[in-house]
């Protein structure tokens, strides 16, 4: 074109020759070309990024406020100069077929990169905007969107290196299968992680706000983050405990959210009581343990049908051991059966029970058996403490001691 030829003419009119105006007219032509393509930016990325914030402004909507805020509209400005560059490239460069090629690849391999970038901003908008929102702010968007983009950049790296090296994709794939071993050991971790975080992903194992518990690693706390590699969890003493994605499908671990979802919050702990100070109660007992108002509709009637048993079957009752019998346990039992039922903390409709362990050479344990209706970790110890304060100082009311190991002072006095 003769626009691009204006400098060679002045060139040869002032006495340079052929080659050298040749030279002179590219130098001039790339300096102007580098000149617009500046201007071209600035101009682009100004209105670009204007109009973008006002629009932000204007709508409802918060996506284009993330949109701004990743850079978005800058990036794609940049896009239009770097196009109208290889656009001109061609004929600047038409005496200079060997560096038009080189240069046009170049001009590219940066657009494919430039426009993953702008791609990229797009997603990181997009994962903003999704993290606020109440359905999907439990989902592991930064996994979705990492898994995407190795998807783009396999394809991206794939089509420069077809552009750099004038290359088939058959003969690509080949390079690639020669070498496949080499790079499974190199990018071992990372596969390991892709995979991984497809099949957490998929298979709804662990949502960001997850409480899990993996020991192996020292976790135990709420899932902050999930991405391609790591599982970020922030523990309950405010360390944060890095994960990787992988082991979540290679190990074992436990996530609390079914109890999180659930109507309660388990309590499953017991008392050890003493065996020697299990007995049978006599009738003289009886009156002071039905001063107990929780169990004393219970005793009235349960004394009364064990009389009735005895006296139609003519039990004698000279020996405690004969028919039927109160125990101190089995009453203690029914009173802490009869305190949890009532207790304000406890979740009415899921299980409640106190039961009878196998007997150790500690003891004979009770096991106290619910569901606290709150499940927020300190309400949650607070009232199991509550619960256990109140059983522990009414076993003596029963005539029972809880085991305890002794002590120095407990040899003494033996």
């Amino acid at each position: 074109m003769e626009l691009f030829n204006w400098a060679y003419k002045v060139f040869k009119n002032i006495g340079f020759g052929h080659t050298m105006a040749l030279y002179g007219n590219l130098a001039i032509n790339i300096i102007v070309l580098a000149v617009i393509a500046i201007i071209l930016d600035k101009i682009f990325k100004k209105v670009l990024v204007v109009a973008l914030s006002i629009v932000a402004r204007r709508t409802k909507t918060t996506f284009d406020d993330f949109l701004v805020e990743n850079k978005t509209a800058k990036y794609v400005a940049h896009l239009i100069p770097l196009y109208f560059i290889y656009k001109t490239l061609p004929v600047i460069l038409e005496d200079f077929i060997y560096w038009e090629k080189m240069i046009s690849k170049g001009t590219t391999i940066s657009i494919i990169l430039l426009s993953l970038w702008i791609i990229r901003s797009i997603f990181n908008a997009l994962k903003d905007y999704l993290k606020i929102q109440p359905e999907y702010n439990d989902k592991p968007i930064d996994s979705y969107i990492q898994v995407i983009m190795i998807i783009l950049w396999i394809f991206a790296v794939t089509a420069m290196v077809l552009i750099l090296f004038n290359t088939t994709i058959g003969a690509l794939l080949g390079t690639f299968g020669a070498i496949s071993a080499i790079i499974i050991l190199i990018f071992k971790d990372t596969i390991l992680g892709f995979v991984a975080s497809i099949q957490v992903t998929v298979n709804d194992i662990v949502r960001i706000g997850d409480w899990i518990t993996m020991e192996k690693f020292g976790a135990d706390g709420y899932v902050i983050e999930i991405n391609l590699a790591t599982v970020k969890v922030q523990n309950f003493d405010h360390t944060t405990t890095t994960v990787p994605t992988y082991s979540l499908i290679s190990d074992s671990f436990r996530n609390w959210r079914g109890m999180v979802d659930s109507g309660g919050r388990r309590i499953k702990r017991h008392i050890l009581i003493k065996a020697n100070t299990v007995r049978f109660v006599h009738r003289d007992e009886i009156a002071d343990l039905s001063k107990i108002h929780l169990i004393a509709d219970y005793l009235k009637g349960r004394q009364a049908d064990i009389d009735k048993w005895n006296s139609e079957h003519n039990v004698d009752k000279s020996l405690s051991i004969n028919g039927r019998n109160l125990t101190n346990l089995g009453i203690f039992r029914k009173y802490i059966n009869s305190y949890i039922e009532t207790h304000p903390g406890a979740n009415k409709d899921l299980t409640i029970m106190c039961r009878h362990l196998q007997p150790t050479e500690k003891g004979i344990p009770i096991e106290i058996y619910l569901f606290t209706s709150d499940k927020r970790w300190l309400n949650y110890e607070y009232i199991m403490a509550d619960i256990f304060d109140h059983i522990i100082a009414s076993v003596a009311y029963f005539g029972l001691e809880i085991f305890e190991l002794p002590t120095g002072k407990g040899y003494m006095e033996e």
